[in-house]
């Protein structure tokens, strides 16, 4: 919590240093966003013959309200506040054998992770209606859930059993880091002077779970697609 105030922080001090440089040019403007994430969240996990974890993309939405403050011609600072669904799918296959005995776990999961984001991009006009965009982004956990199915295989000789079991939970939050930090890159086009488009692609820089309950690290990562609308 304590890192996310000074990212709040961070962020103020730039709404207030921009407000002082923007008196006499560009107004300040505020608006509203909202968009699709596609995210995975990337892993350390070994692979070998008996154990593999492949991740994939989950999908999930985003949208929140932003501030445009323009910091000279062609430059503009923009703080986000955004909800924020983060998380992957996976499907993890694990293989045992002990003689003529065989035991194959093969687990389907789905992890929703609930972030507040706070974005702070610094934006570049190409064009009037054209950007580029980078800069940090903060994000304070929620909550979450996961939810999955788990299937057992066990072969011995001719004989075969098969378990099967489908969970769904919410996420055990004291196995999560509550604060995340990201660097983001991406691009936006306005086609009038209040609507847009806007694309994203947000990578982790921090790991999302407690060193105290996992060994290997996992990063987020999101892209996001969507709409962008300035209040005149």
């Amino acid at each position: 919590m304590k890192k996310l105030f000074i990212g709040v922080a961070f962020a103020g001090s730039l709404f207030i240093n921009a407000q002082e440089k923007t008196k006499s040019s560009s107004p300040i403007t505020f608006g509203v966003k909202a968009g699709f994430n596609a995210t995975t969240i990337s892993r350390n996990d070994e692979k070998d013959g008996y154990y593999d974890n492949d991740q994939k993309m989950k999908a999930g939405f985003n949208a929140g309200v932003f501030v445009n403050i323009p910091v000279a011609e062609k430059f503009s600072v923009q703080p986000e506040l955004l909800f924020s669904q983060l998380g992957s799918k996976s499907e993890a296959r694990y293989r045992n054998s002990e003689g003529n005995q065989t035991v194959t776990v093969e687990a389907n999961d789905k992890i929703n992770l609930n972030y507040l984001a706070l974005p702070v991009m610094v934006q570049y006009n190409i064009l009037p209606q054209l950007y580029v965009e980078a800069g940090p982004e903060f994000g304070f956990l929620l909550g979450g859930k996961s939810k999955g199915d788990v299937t057992i295989t066990e072969r011995s000789g001719n004989f075969t059993s098969y378990q099967s079991e489908k969970y769904s939970d919410k996420i055990n939050m004291d196995r999560f880091n509550r604060f995340n930090v990201g660097i983001g890159v991406g691009a936006g086009y306005y086609f009038t002077p209040q609507f847009g488009v806007t694309a994203r692609f947000t990578a982790g820089l921090t790991n999302i779970m407690k060193d105290d309950f996992d060994a290997f690290k996992a990063r987020n990562n999101a892209f996001q697609v969507g709409v962008a609308y300035k209040f005149k």
